[in-house]
């Protein structure tokens, strides 16, 4: 049974190999955990002897067969705790992440399975994220950034780049969320901020915002 650690490496190397070509790198995987290279390195040696990643120094990480099936059973039960904690107990989308990522490490196929059911195979998270399916598969997206909107189209939210919970409340106070139409009024030369409306309210949305908002062009 892989430790709560070996699991969080795996995804991690599997959420950055998303990311880039090519091995991920030790320093990477540092800064996203917030540990040492050095204690990285050697994690990396241990999870090479299980057949989890193939990693060679200075050539970058990446996840053999087993080891993605591993990250992808971790995604998967995080993003199906993650809808149970929203739908079924009315959290916020920005008070789930933390608990997911208890709750993800729980072994039993058996209990994730029937949490599937329950929640009626739910295709993606709270945040718009795909879900992995019973075999590792993932449905996916057309979507875009609301930076590839040209003034007056339109489109529907889907999901967000950051998930961060500082960006997810800032979402809230817009009253922007997932589902809803976004139309782009106008883009401001000068920093190519947005003046989008949703519902009939209006908003300037920095880039930075936008860059961090997917949507589906209607």
């Amino acid at each position: 049974m892989p430790s709560f650690t070996v699991e969080n490496y795996v995804k991690t190397i599997y959420a950055l190999g998303t990311k880039t070509e090519g091995g991920v790198s030790t320093n990477a995987i540092a800064e996203a955990l917030g540990t040492k290279p050095a204690t990285v390195s050697d994690m990396l040696k241990k999870l090479k002897e299980r057949k989890l990643i193939h990693y060679k120094r200075y050539q970058g990480t990446t996840l053999t067969a087993d080891g993605k099936q591993l990250a992808l059973s971790i995604i998967r039960k995080h993003r199906l705790w993650e809808v149970f904690l929203v739908e079924k107990l009315n959290f916020n989308w920005d008070e789930v992440h933390d608990m997911a990522e208890e709750l993800e490490h729980i072994e039993s196929d058996e209990l994730i399975n029937r949490l599937e059911d329950f929640l009626n195979h739910p295709r993606f998270d709270p945040h718009g994220d795909p879900i992995p399916n019973r075999d590792g598969q993932m449905n996916r997206r057309d979507q875009v950034s609301l930076t590839e909107l040209e003034v007056g189209e339109t489109g529907v939210v889907t999901g967000v780049r950051d998930s961060s919970k500082s960006f997810l409340q800032y979402l809230d106070q817009l009253n922007i969320e997932l589902g809803q139409s976004i139309k782009v009024e106008d883009v401001v030369d000068f920093d190519q901020s947005r003046h989008v409306s949703t519902e009939g309210k209006q908003h300037s949305l920095s880039q930075q915002v936008c860059k961090n908002l997917f949507v589906i062009k209607e």
